[in-house]
């Protein structure tokens, strides 16, 4: 019996595995004491936390294990967000989260796929991880209620924008299928009275109603991103922490307006232990993808695992900021690279907002400011 067995035998005697597998309808536990072990399957009802409770005391008692041993746990990151998680630790069970997508699994094309053997493959590899093999998924790091909770009047107005988009976009394209072409503005309901078909006819009253009905919805969501931008222009951050100390630095930047630095803040900035640039570009999923097997080696692009608010942001950053910083070295770096075609500026502009994304960080969190850049003279 070699030592890394031993271990293993250790451990397992002395705690109890427990994975989750978190359905709409139900959940189903899977409880074990170690590698290879088939899983003792529970089912219970969502959100049932008492039910969860019992069927940890029983499985201690089937697998006879003493009351007291500790319990590690593990569920995919989803739809029921982190309360489950933050719910376990004041039970004393030490939970992982774990990004769905970095989970190891079986490469053939065709595989059987049950939700034992989902809870069987998660109790493996959680045994594994405590054994020390970090490679076989990435456990996702748990912002605290406050942290969570300062994120949601920016992504609220996110959602209002792309609301506004496609009702806008819905708007015109009814209106094109007749031939009338016409902005989308203040005036949109006497502008459609006055408006007239091919033929000099006014607009059909079926599809008046229907572009006065998409107008009243987009009248809503207008007035409420006022309202958003009032809340947002009332929020205060703490200077002497990490979020406030972003949210002071990065507005007196050119090209650094307050929804990016909100986002940055509230996102990354203001809460993530952030160790060097690698790590920072591969948690917002800017960071290359190349791809090497034998003879063949080719870029696959960025990874896109990470943030999606954050990288969304960015690329929009980047764009205003080749605008507002002309003369910075970025900007410079980017107009050498990328500046002889279109497709090719589509392209680098993904890579210059990756290497903006470090120069803001260094900047929020050491003060470094970026080479070239030009300050607001009134932040």
């Amino acid at each position: 019996m070699n030592a890394t067995t031993r271990m293993l035998e250790s451990t397992a005697s002395a705690t109890l595995l427990l994975a989750f597998e978190l359905g709409e309808r139900s959940w189903k536990l899977g409880f074990t004491t170690g590698l290879g072990q088939r899983p003792r399957v529970r089912q219970v009802p969502p959100g049932a936390t008492d039910r969860i409770l019992e069927e940890i005391g029983r499985a201690k008692r089937r697998f006879q294990i003493a009351d007291a041993a500790p319990v590690v746990s593990c569920y995919e990151a989803g739809r029921d967000g982190f309360w489950l998680h933050r719910w376990l630790g004041t039970q004393g069970v030490t939970n992982h989260i774990v990004d769905s997508a970095s989970i190891e699994v079986n490469r053939r094309a065709r595989r059987a796929k049950t939700d034992r053997l989902d809870l069987a493959g998660l109790l493996n590899l959680l045994a594994r991880y405590l054994l020390g093999d970090r490679r076989v998924w990435r456990v996702v790091r748990v912002p605290s209620v406050v942290e969570e909770d300062a994120r949601q009047v920016h992504r609220s107005w996110e959602a209002l924008q792309r609301d506004r988009t496609r009702l806008r976009c819905r708007l015109q394209g009814l209106l094109v299928t007749q031939g009338i072409r016409m902005a989308i503005t203040e005036d949109f309901v006497a502008d459609l009275e006055a408006a007239r078909l091919w033929d000099g006819s006014p607009v059909p009253a079926g599809l008046q109603a229907r572009l006065m009905d998409g107008w009243a919805q987009l009248a809503i969501v207008n007035d409420h991103c006022r309202q958003l931008e009032h809340t947002r222009s009332a929020l205060r951050a703490d200077a002497t922490t990490a979020m406030g100390r972003c949210v002071e630095r990065l507005p007196t930047l050119r090209g650094i307006g307050p929804v990016g630095t909100w986002v940055l803040a509230t996102e990354i900035f203001g809460w993530r232990q952030i160790r060097n640039a690698r790590e920072l570009s591969a948690l917002v999923g800017l960071a290359p993808a190349p791809y090497q097997s034998g003879e063949i080696a080719r870029d696959a692009g960025i990874t896109r695992a990470g943030n999606p608010h954050v990288r969304r942001v960015m690329v929009q950053l980047a764009w205003t900021w080749l605008q507002h910083q002309p003369s910075s070295a970025l900007s410079q770096w980017y107009r050498r690279r990328f500046d002889s075609s279109r497709r090719l500026r589509r392209i680098g502009i993904v890579a210059l907002a990756r290497k903006l994304l470090v120069v803001l960080w260094r900047y929020a969190e050491h003060g470094v400011l970026p080479e070239g850049a030009l300050m607001k003279s009134i932040a």
